[in-house]
């Protein structure tokens, strides 16, 4: 019997491997990051993201709860889904990972022009004008690993009931 035709209780056969995080990693535009806030509180948030050298980019101002968060622990995770992509089914994964905040000039020039390309293709220059302001920074998140994944394809009906077919 294939997943999915009874029941879902058994979701192991529906995680996505290395190559197919990595499409999903790279049709997205947006995850939410994870992270714990001032008073210990899990926060999340709504970012764009790049991903690139096979660690996260984001990118924000300094002292907004989610950059504060980061610097006080840097575990935090990020919760990537294909909504909103042109990709077939519904796909997500959840990444644990170590961030870092970088400020520095070095890695804001090497970084913020591949965001902006990212973000508006169209017009990168722009794009980079908005994001290369006084207190911008970037968030790196090293992927540690991913405890959840999940692949919709691989379940029987799309995973909404159903046979294959």
């Amino acid at each position: 019997m294939a997943v999915g035709e009874n029941d879902l209780e058994r979701m192991d056969q529906a995680r996505l491997d290395m190559a197919a995080r990595r499409e999903l990693f790279e049709a997205a535009r947006e995850c939410t990051f994870l992270f714990l806030d001032a008073e210990g509180w899990p926060g999340g948030v709504t970012m764009s993201h790049l991903f690139h050298d096979e660690v996260f980019w984001l990118t924000a101002v300094s002292g907004r709860a989610h950059v504060v968060g980061a610097e006080s622990d840097p575990r935090v995770g990020l919760v990537i889904s294909s909504l909103g992509t042109d990709l077939p089914g519904r796909r997500m994964v959840r990444v644990r990972g170590r961030a870092a905040v970088h400020r520095d000039r070095e890695t804001l020039d090497a970084v913020l022009p591949l965001f902006s390309a990212r973000l508006q293709p169209a017009a990168p220059d722009r794009m980079h004008r908005l994001l290369n302001s006084a207190n911008r920074v970037l968030i790196r998140v090293e992927p540690l690993s991913y405890p959840q994944t999940h692949d919709s394809r691989k379940i029987s009906g799309d995973g909404r009931g159903g046979s294959a077919g």
